[in-house]
């Protein structure tokens, strides 16, 4: 049975570089694998959809249903990011740059999770110390979603480990200017005009558990905040069906790349958590937080914590 790799939901370009990277890891260790994605081509997100473009590598393809296959994890470990049935599925491997989710499996398996500011830096790891050839187009894809989770460096996710590796595939893949490169994934990834409201709340979105609330995370990385301004209102009334459907708070995050930070609008049962998360007053359903460039490290800890986590 062919081993389906494959990224969170509503994957991000590190999900989607992961799991092609990963696959072919694994073809090369002799394992029939294919990468997989939980959504279909046409509606990947802008930037993810430019890097493949670039690169010209394929999508990968798409899964919605884990049930009775083997499956390897790339960028989570989390059940509620995974496809439908995910406790029905043989999960042989997982690799990933987050905390430690709540999949479990009967026996052991291969875990290479480490605290760096994507995946792809873990697996390029992986890469070289097996000694297995790594193609320029997955190079690309993998120095491409590097740059993203890291916003080009300015991320507090950002180690040393993820701008070694965007040294050596930087050589790998042919690109001699990567700042081009992340101007060019911030312009697709920061792209709103025309975008219906509910695609833009769920471009990066992720539903986590905070001591049994629902509480979800989207975020909107721009080149400034200006690109919003005139959708504001209709946001706020997406967030609020998003929040509808089961959840206690949503929480979008506009992140303005160049000032390097992010206006939080908040939809919630108690905005006062939030407020006591991130030590400051709501004006009217939204704060700045001056250095906020992060939903892993910055966002989700602080609200963890106020949930008492």
């Amino acid at each position: 049975m062919s081993i389906c790799v494959v990224g969170h939901s509503n994957p991000d370009t590190d999900s989607v570089a992961a799991a092609i990277s990963f696959a072919n890891y694994l073809k090369a260790q002799g394992k029939d694998a294919k990468a997989c994605m939980q959504t279909s081509a046409d509606k990947l997100n802008p930037e993810s959809t430019t890097v493949l473009k670039r690169f010209g590598l394929a999508a990968p393809e798409e899964i919605s249903d884990a049930a009775g296959k083997d499956v390897a994890l790339v960028d989570f470990s989390d059940i509620g990011q995974a496809p439908a049935n995910i406790k029905e599925a043989n999960v042989v491997a997982i690799v990933d740059h987050h905390k430690i989710g709540d999949i479990t499996t009967n026996e052991p398996i291969y875990f290479n999770a480490q605290p760096v500011g994507c995946t792809c830096t873990v697996l390029n790891e992986m890469y070289k110390n097996n000694g297995v050839d790594l193609p320029k187009d997955i190079a690309g894809a993998m120095l491409a979603a590097i740059l993203s989770d890291t916003v080009n460096f300015k991320s507090p996710t950002c180690t040393d480990a993820d701008k070694a590796a965007v040294a050596d595939l930087k050589n790998v893949a042919g690109v001699d200017d990567t700042d081009e490169l992340f101007m060019e994934m911030l312009k697709a990834k920061s792209s709103v005009d025309g975008v219906p409201i509910k695609d833009l709340i769920f471009r990066d979105y992720k539903d986590f558990d905070m001591n049994g609330n629902k509480v979800g995370c989207g975020q909107l990385e721009l080149a400034t905040l200006d690109q919003v301004a005139d959708m504001r209102d209709d946001l706020l009334k997406g967030l609020q069906e998003v929040k509808a459907d089961g959840r206690h708070t949503v929480l979008l995050m506009l992140t303005d790349v160049v000032k390097e930070g992010t206006d939080l609008v908040v939809v919630s049962d108690d905005p006062s958590i939030v407020e006591k998360a991130f030590n400051q007053k709501l004006e009217g359903t939204s704060m700045w937080i001056d250095g906020m460039m992060s939903r892993k490290k910055q966002t989700v800890p602080n609200m963890q914590k106020a949930f008492g986590c």
